[in-house]
């Protein structure tokens, strides 16, 4: 059988499937499908310094081949996550841990990783730039190579455990904004967050979602984000995670040949709570289908396929 373990950024993966952050809440409501331990990490929802509810309602809807969302960061505030999740993650899961992190400024970001740093399931920290900087017109971190590079070097300067950046697909040029991340210390980076888009009810003609856009998820960005994934590993040497549209062990085994070296499974989860599952069930019988003998050994394996 294949080995599945992975190195990301220095923490040792069993496997390299991880829920994706805001689609597994704080893991404790899917540990009633499967035992979480088979993961090989989760990344908990999105949390900022203050509690925040979220956008109005409605915040959720379909689209073809995925689902749009403008939930608005919902979540406890920082010092409930340590305090309140945090001893219940333990009880349901025993491996590594990243946190998702956002922030509506740099020294958000740089107070929320440093609180953080005695965690200790905690081992990766994943920054959320696509949230909008409060001090340059609510403008997203993310948008823009320098704005990337100062929240990096924020974050960077306080915390005591690999730090990577999640990106938003919404820029001209992703491989620019990942270097900028990469040249100002992120350990690794995270590709993609959710494509912007809408949908608007012929009915009433006015937009479905309250907020009026949100994020498109699910399988019809997956060739979006592979892309990506594949443009970013060629641009930067940092690990990469890849993220967007998996949904079944051979769309893992595709992002890790793109680049990626662990893949985060999104919207997949939502449909399906046992989605991860499956796809770490099936992931050994591929592998020896493809005559491949280490899982890790698939990262960036695209870029050197003979003609």
């Amino acid at each position: 059988m294949a080995e599945l373990s992975v190195d990301l950024c220095g923490v040792t993966l069993k496997n390299p499937i991880i829920p994706a952050s805001g689609t597994f809440g704080y893991g404790q409501e899917f540990s009633g499908f499967y035992d979480l331990n088979i993961l090989g990490s989760f990344s908990w929802k999105g949390t900022t310094a203050a509690p925040r509810p979220g956008n109005p309602q409605p915040r959720i809807a379909e689209t073809c081949g995925g689902m749009l969302n403008a939930v608005g960061l919902q979540n406890p505030g920082i010092d409930a996550v340590i305090a309140e999740e945090v001893p219940k993650i333990a009880k349901v899961f025993e491996g590594p841990v990243i946190a998702n992190v956002g922030g509506f400024s740099l020294e958000e970001y740089a107070e929320n990783c440093r609180k953080l740093n005695d965690v200790e399931q905690v081992k990766l920290l994943e920054v959320n730039i696509s949230c909008p900087n409060v001090h340059a017109g609510g403008r997203n971190f993310g948008s823009d190579p320098a704005a990337a590079a100062e929240v990096t070097r924020a974050v960077k300067a306080v915390a005591k455990k690999p730090v990577i950046m999640k990106l938003t697909p919404n820029v001209a040029d992703i491989a620019a904004v990942a270097r900028a991340c990469e040249e100002a210390g992120a350990d690794g980076l995270c590709l993609i967050n959710t494509l912007l888009g809408m949908r608007i009810d012929i009915h009433t003609r006015r937009p479905v979602l309250a907020n009026r856009t949100g994020g498109v998820s699910g399988p019809a960005v997956f060739p979006v984000a592979l892309r990506m994934v594949y443009d970013v590993y060629e641009a930067v040497k940092i690990p990469i995670i890849g993220c967007g549209g998996v949904s079944t062990a051979a769309d893992a085994v595709e992002m890790l040949l793109a680049g990626a070296a662990a893949v985060e499974v999104g919207a997949a989860n939502l449909k399906d709570p046992c989605a991860c599952k499956r796809i770490i069930e099936d992931l050994p019988g591929l592998l020896d289908e493809l005559g491949v003998n280490e899982i890790k050994d698939l990262t960036g394996g695209a870029h050197h396929a003979k003609p």
